[in-house]
């Protein structure tokens, strides 16, 4: 069983080590760390030691790890609280029967809100840190009053972030970033408009705090009148009342990826983002100019995140997709059967499909469909909305 002693460090120069910290490095003759960590370390280290990088592809560091049989344990230093998306968590999952003895510093983010004098308790954390948008996107449409966010230097620095929040509408934010956190000779922090920030270049590393100064509302059923729509069909979208019906329909809260087939406005999956963010949303739409409207009302709305595809659906490669387990049919061209059968293929077990027939033999055609493919057909609501032709919505289960 392999045994490591990890070490949480900050950026400082000349870190403060506990006399158990400086005994077990004493002791030790494999060390372990980041290229930063090894110049901080390297004064404090024995003499003869063995160091191996933790550098990628991380398969190589485990590898030398393995190879160890010459020592009683292997020190390893990690930035701030290794268990703080950190390199801890990568040795329990990569070596679940290690032994572990773990000796955290303060995280970065408990640094900066202790650096601003902010109660950080109820702060959302979020690590962009080589991950996607995605959780970033539900803590603001989810109105998070404060988020912790772990940068990167590529596409999530400071600057990137103050622009996305700026261009989906989130412009009530005000943001704190820490550079180099507890390296005296080069900590700064800075407060700053989210305008400013998306104008400043910061060195690395660095890390941020979002912190609201006024509330903004969630709207629960997005007027119609409000979407920009296709030029000269203004009867092109997915009413907010039936809007409504179809998301409950689907039963979202317990889904994890959305299809919208036929978006058109987008309105579905712009009002199944903002009442439902913790989703994966996937949205098809055949014509060209269903692009252009779906950025235009996702940016006017608040609803980053979303996967827009243009073309046909029966002929998009979708194997690489990620598999929905809830699917909306807003626009099928005469193909029902078809589309249903490819859906078929790819949902989930347990996936639903919602479709809001406006005629006798659409539900005719439905009904069919999914009997042919196994589903099991629920009972369908019956609704007529003002001057409109009635809706039937109807839902099926795989």
């Amino acid at each position: 069983m392999k045994k490591f002693i990890i070490i949480g460090l900050s950026d400082a120069q000349e870190p403060y080590l506990e006399p158990v910290v400086r005994e077990h490095i004493a002791r030790g003759n494999v060390f372990s760390g980041g290229k930063r960590h090894h110049e901080i370390m390297r004064p404090y280290l024995p003499e003869g030691y063995r160091w191996i990088d933790i550098t990628v592809p991380l398969s190589s560091v485990f590898r030398q790890y393995e190879e160890v049989v010459d020592c009683q344990h292997i020190v390893v230093f990690a930035s701030g609280d290794p268990l703080f998306f950190g390199f801890a968590n990568t040795i329990l999952r990569e070596m679940p029967d290690a032994e572990i003895t773990l000796f955290p510093s303060f995280n970065s983010l408990q640094t900066l809100a202790h650096r601003i004098l902010l109660p950080y308790h109820d702060m959302r954390i979020v690590s962009l840190t080589g991950r996607p948008w995605h959780e970033f996107d539900r803590a603001l449409i989810e109105r998070t009053n404060k988020i912790g966010v772990l940068t990167d230097n590529r596409d999530h620095t400071p600057a990137n972030i103050g622009r996305r929040m700026l261009d989906y509408g989130y412009d009530q934010y005000v943001m704190y970033v820490g550079e180099h956190l507890g390296n005296p000779k080069q900590e700064q922090i800075t407060k700053l408009s989210l305008l400013e920030a998306s104008q400043k270049s910061f060195s690395n590393p660095n890390c941020l705090i979002l912190k609201a100064e006024q509330t903004k509302p969630r709207l629960l059923g997005i007027p119609d009148g409000e979407f920009a729509i296709l030029e000269g069909r203004p009867r092109m979208i997915t009413k907010a009342p039936i809007r409504l019906l179809s998301l409950q329909a689907l039963d979202l809260y317990q889904k994890h990826t959305f299809w919208d087939i036929g978006f058109c406005t987008g309105s579905v999956s712009i009002e199944a983002k903002l009442q439902f963010p913790h989703l994966q949303i996937l949205s098809f739409e055949v014509r060209e100019e269903g692009k252009a409207l779906m950025e235009n009302n996702a940016h006017r709305f608040g609803a980053p995140g979303i996967n827009a595809l243009i073309g046909d659906f029966l002929k998009l490669e979708i194997k690489d997709l990620p598999r929905p387990d809830a699917v909306f049919i807003g626009g099928h061209n005469g193909q029902l059967f078809a589309m249903l059968e490819r859906i078929k293929s790819v949902l989930l077990p347990g996936g639903c499909v919602v479709f809001n027939s406006v005629s006798s033999e659409s539900q005719q055609a439905f009904k069919e469909s999914i009997t042919a493919f196994g589903f099991r057909l629920l009972p369908s609501l019956h609704i007529t909305l003002n001057d409109y032709n009635p809706i039937e919505i109807m839902k099926a289960t795989i």
